[in-house]
C-alpha cells in the first residue's frame, strides 16, 4: 500500500510549531533561517510534500506560466521554450507550453484557454501581435510579449527589428548583392509585422530589388518554398526571417545542384546553434537568446507576483558572419 501523504499538521507537531508557522517556513517567509532548516528537515523526514491543489486554492496561484509559441517547428522557438522552461523552474514555477502552429485563430483560442486554466501569467511570441483580442486578455492575466509589442501587456522583450533588418540588408549590399529574395513566415492575414514592414522600406533606401515570399518554419515546407524560388529567376541572395527557413534554402539548393554561396548566398535571422554546423556556416542575425530568456522570466515572475510596473526590454541584434554569403564582383 502506498504511504499516506504526511500533513502540515504532522510537521507542526514534530517541530513544536503552529501549522501557520510551518507554512511560512516552507515558503521561506517571516521566520528565521534556523526555523526554516528545522522545518524542512522534519518535512523531509516525514515525507511531507505540499499539496499543489491545496496550495493553489489557498494562494490563488497555480505556479503555472503559459508559454504560447507561434510555431514549434521553428528550431529557435524550441530553444527559447527550453530556456524559459528551465528559467521558470529555477523560480519554482512551471511552464505549460502550447504551439499555435502558425495559425492566428489557434493562437487566440490557446491564449484564451490558458487564461481560463488560471495560469499565473502568459509569455507569448505572437503570430499576430496586432490582433484585437490581446488588450482584453491582458486585463485578466499578466502577459509578457517576446519579439513584437502587444497592447496592454505587463512587460515585453522587444526585438529591434529595424536594426536587425538593416544589418542583414546592408551586409548583403556591401557584398555586392542587389537582387534579393526574402522568405518570411508571415502570412497575408498578418501583414503588419514590424520586420516585414521595415524590410521593404529599407530595401528602397538601399536601392535593392527585393521579392518577399512566404515560407513555413518546417523543413519540408521551407524546402518546397525555396525550391520554387530557386528554380525560377534566381536571386543572388536569399534573406530568411528564421534560420529554420534558411535550412530549407540549403536543402533546396542541394536538390537543384546549386552551391551555397557560389550560386546563391543565404542569410538567416536568429543564430540557432545548428547554424554554425552547416557547411558553409550560416551568416545570420544573433538576438542573444540567453538574454531574452533571462529578461522574459524576470518580467513574468514580477508580474505574476503582483508587480504593476510595466517593463520593456529592447533586444539589440548583432551580425554573425559565416561563410554563406559570397562577395560578388563589381
Amino acid at each position: 500500500m502506498p504511504r499516506k501523504r504526511a500533513t502540515i499538521r504532522e510537521v507542526a507537531q514534530a517541530t513544536g510549531l503552529s501549522p501557520a508557522a510551518v507554512s511560512y517556513a516552507l515558503r521561506g517567509l517571516q521566520v528565521s533561517e534556523e526555523t526554516k532548516e528545522r522545518v524542512r528537515a522534519a518535512a523531509a523526514e516525514l515525507g511531507y510534500e505540499a499539496d499543489p491543489i491545496a496550495r493553489a486554492l489557498a494562494s490563488g496561484r497555480t505556479g503555472m506560466i503559459g508559454l504560447l509559441c507561434g510555431s514549434l517547428e521553428d528550431l529557435w522557438q524550441q530553444a527559447l521554450a527550453v530556456g524559459i522552461s528551465r528559467g521558470l523552474r529555477e523560480k519554482d514555477r512551471y511552464a505549460l507550453i502550447l504551439d499555435a502552429v502558425g495559425d492566428p485563430a489557434r493562437e487566440r483560442a490557446l491564449a484564451q484557454q490558458l487564461r481560463d486554466q488560471r495560469v499565473d501569467g502568459l509569455i507569448v511570441q505572437s503570430i499576430d501581435p496586432a490582433a484585437g483580442f490581446w488588450p482584453e486578455l491582458c486585463e485578466s492575466v499578466p502577459v509578457v510579449a517576446i519579439g513584437d509589442s502587444i497592447a496592454g501587456t505587463a512587460g515585453e522583450v522587444v526585438f529591434d527589428n529595424r536594426r536587425g533588418v538593416t544589418l542583414a540588408l546592408e551586409h548583403l549590399r556591401a557584398s555586392g548583392h542587389r537582387r534579393i529574395s526574402v522568405l518570411t513566415p508571415t502570412m497575408a492575414s498578418t501583414p503588419d509585422r514590424p520586420a516585414d514592414v521595415h524590410v521593404t522600406a529599407e530595401a528602397d533606401r538601399l536601392g535593392l530589388d527585393i521579392e518577399v515570399a512566404t515560407a513555413p518554419h518546417g523543413l519540408a515546407g521551407a524546402t518546397e518554398a525555396a525550391r520554387e524560388l530557386l528554380a525560377g529567376k534566381r536571386p543572388s541572395a536569399v534573406f530568411c526571417f528564421a534560420d529554420s527557413i534558411a535550412y530549407g534554402v540549403y536543402a533546396a539548393a542541394q536538390e537543384l545542384g546549386l552551391s551555397v554561396p557560389d550560386d546563391v548566398s543565404v542569410m538567416g535571422y536568429d543564430d540557432h546553434p545548428m547554424s554554425g554546423l552547416l557547411s558553409p556556416g550560416l551568416t545570420t542575425v544573433d538576438w542573444d537568446i540567453d538574454g531574452i530568456v533571462r529578461a522574459a522570466v524576470r518580467l513574468i515572475s514580477a508580474a505574476a507576483d503582483g508587480g504593476t510596473r510595466r517593463r520593456r526590454v529592447m533586444q539589440t541584434p548583432t551580425l554573425r558572419e559565416r561563410g554563406s554569403v559570397t562577395r560578388l564582383a563589381s
